[in-house]
């Protein structure tokens, strides 16, 4: 049984490094995946995703402190406003004065400074841009502030920015990049897996060898134990795991650094050599025949022709050297399935003339043994060895899928916390939304009854508005017809005033002629001064009673 590894590892995940990048394609994470490969001894099977400082570089740096000035300008690209801040501030400065300043920034300016950042970690600028990414590494990994502690108080663009130079992971400047404030912290401090897909807690599995306890960031569940590195590729024969330890190494580091080899078979006790991997890890051996078998009868089905292709090339690589009847004849087999793969075979043909194969080697390996065992007396100290060997192997066997069914169990509960960990804050998270949307419910209630006091208010207005109008036009009709009534009475008491004064006069000339008339009749010459004040008397009194 092969060991335990991390699996469906999400599409899409981009990460990169200050000297490589790597990217997963559109295919399913439980496929053998189809990316190009390099030669082994560049080590083509993984990914540098954390880049370190190698001893000539650091010595060159060390020496050219001088330069540091350069660097510095070219770093920031353009130098930074006293309210802004730029690359080179956030690697150098104090966390707590670099966070105040980010709190005051827009979010267009932090999207650009990320934006910034990526484009030195895709390394397209050339050898300058890795010289200023090397430098920035260098100002953040030297700093004995930034600790769990201080990086709390650190603002999220500004602890992504710093994770990523340390890690060379552009990953975590990724708007879908959903990490909390604590997971990004214990990546810097080398408390969690960097291999988003991974993201185990470090030492993984509690492992407390030799390697996962000296190296930084070391994860045994996803990386090579050989160069640190780690893919995305599962179920293939790039990556061998220890049948004892659970730790996994590319094929081609343990090629090229010769951790693959001849040793004595520990399968039919011929003393026949066979091709054996050593851990570096635990230094024990793990037989590859079998191995081989396995992956081939699990996962070659759901390869395509490519991929079957580069995994025999893989196979046709391990057993090339190797001394035994069975390796050599799977290493001829297999320099033949890629000669017909490349001439036009359908790799389902060809992924059944190998399991078959396999099969085949399987079954004349028992029978030779079989007939080796019969063909000769084994004496009694090589039976009891052989049936100790055979206890011993069952004993570790069983201690294997103990340790591993533990394994198991701690992820299992360290998964369950997890998410009870992420429950709980989302919980909190909804329970501030609500309270959020209380708090607008009230102002909206609150302003839509603001809104109706002042339309109500409105309406008030406008009715005694309407009110007054009608009493302006009230007050005018009454206005107009006293006018007009006035002007009548005037013109009409005028008129009675003119008719009297005309009936007075008329009466007067009534009275004269009356008077003129009798004095006539009387004597000229009879008292004329009497009648004269006599009419002018009545006249006196006709016009008083007028």
């Amino acid at each position: 049984m092969l060991p335990p590894r991390p699996s469906g590892l999400p599409p899409s995940l981009f990460l990169a490094s200050s000297d490589t990048r790597a990217s997963i394609g559109n295919h399913d994470p439980g496929m053998n995946s189809d990316q190009n490969r390099e030669s082994p001894a560049e080590s083509a099977n993984s990914r540098d995703t954390w880049p370190v400082i190698d001893a000539a570089t650091q010595v060159k740096l060390e020496n050219q402190k001088a330069e540091d000035g350069y660097y510095e300008q070219s770093v920031t690209h353009r130098p930074a406003s006293a309210n802004k801040v730029s690359l080179l501030d956030i690697a150098r400065e104090q966390v707590d004065i670099i966070s105040e300043k980010m709190y005051l920034l827009p979010n267009e300016y932090l999207e650009e400074l990320k934006g910034r950042l990526r484009g030195m970690l895709e390394g397209n600028g050339g050898p300058q841009q890795r010289d200023e990414l090397l430098f920035l590494q260098r100002l953040v990994q030297t700093r004995s502030d930034l600790t769990a502690k201080t990086l709390i108080k650190a603002h999220r663009v500004q602890l992504e920015i710093l994770v990523a130079i340390n890690s060379g992971i552009q990953f975590f400047l990724h708007h879908s990049m959903n990490l909390s404030q604590t997971a990004l912290i214990e990546v810097f401090v080398y408390k969690r897996c960097r291999n988003i897909a991974c993201q185990s807690q470090l030492p993984a599995e509690d492992c407390h060898c030799e390697i996962c306890t000296n190296r930084k960031g070391f994860c045994s569940l996803c990386m090579c134990v050989i160069c640190n590195k780690f893919d995305f590729e599962v179920n293939t024969c790039r990556w061998i795991g220890c049948d004892s330890c659970a730790h996994w190494t590319h094929t081609d580091c343990a090629i090229r650094d010769k951790q693959i080899g001849t040793g004595p078979s520990s399968v039919n006790g011929l003393g026949s050599a066979e091709m054996q991997f050593r851990c570096r890890a635990c230094n024990r051996t793990s037989e590859l025949f079998g191995w081989v078998k396995d992956v081939f009868q699990q996962c070659a089905p759901t390869w395509n022709g490519e991929s079957l292709i580069r995994e025999l090339t893989v196979v046709s690589k391990i057993f090339r050297l190797s001394e035994n009847t069975r390796g050599r004849q799977l290493f001829w087999k297999s320099e033949e399935l890629i000669e017909k793969l490349k001439g036009g075979v359908a790799e389902t043909i060809a992924c059944r003339i190998i399991l078959t194969f396999l099969q085949e080697l399987e079954m004349d390996s028992s029978r030779s043994s079989e007939a080796g065992n019969n063909g000769r007396m084994i004496p009694p100290q090589e039976a009891c060895n052989r049936i100790a060997a055979v206890v011993q192997e069952a004993v570790q066997t069983m201690g294997v899928v103990a340790d591993e069914k533990m394994r198991m169990l701690k992820k299992a509960r360290q998964a369950l916390e997890t998410c009870d960990h992420e429950l709980e804050e989302k919980a909190k998270e909804v329970s501030e939304l609500k309270l959020e949307r209380q708090r607008k419910r009230l102002q909206i209630d609150e302003l839509e009854s603001i809104a109706r006091l002042k339309e109500a208010e409105a309406d008030m207005f406008q009715l005694k508005a309407d009110e007054a109008r009608r009493e302006a036009d009230r007050l005018q009709r009454i206005a107009l017809a006293k006018s007009g009534k006035s002007e009548e009475d005037y013109a009409s008491s005028y008129l009675k005033q003119r008719l009297s004064e005309a009936e007075a006069e008329k009466q007067f000339l009534f009275e004269k002629i009356k008077l003129q008339d009798q004095s006539s009749r009387s004597s000229q010459g009879n008292d004329i001064g009497d009648t004269s004040q006599e009419l002018y008397s009545k006249i006196q009194e006709i016009l008083k009673s007028v």
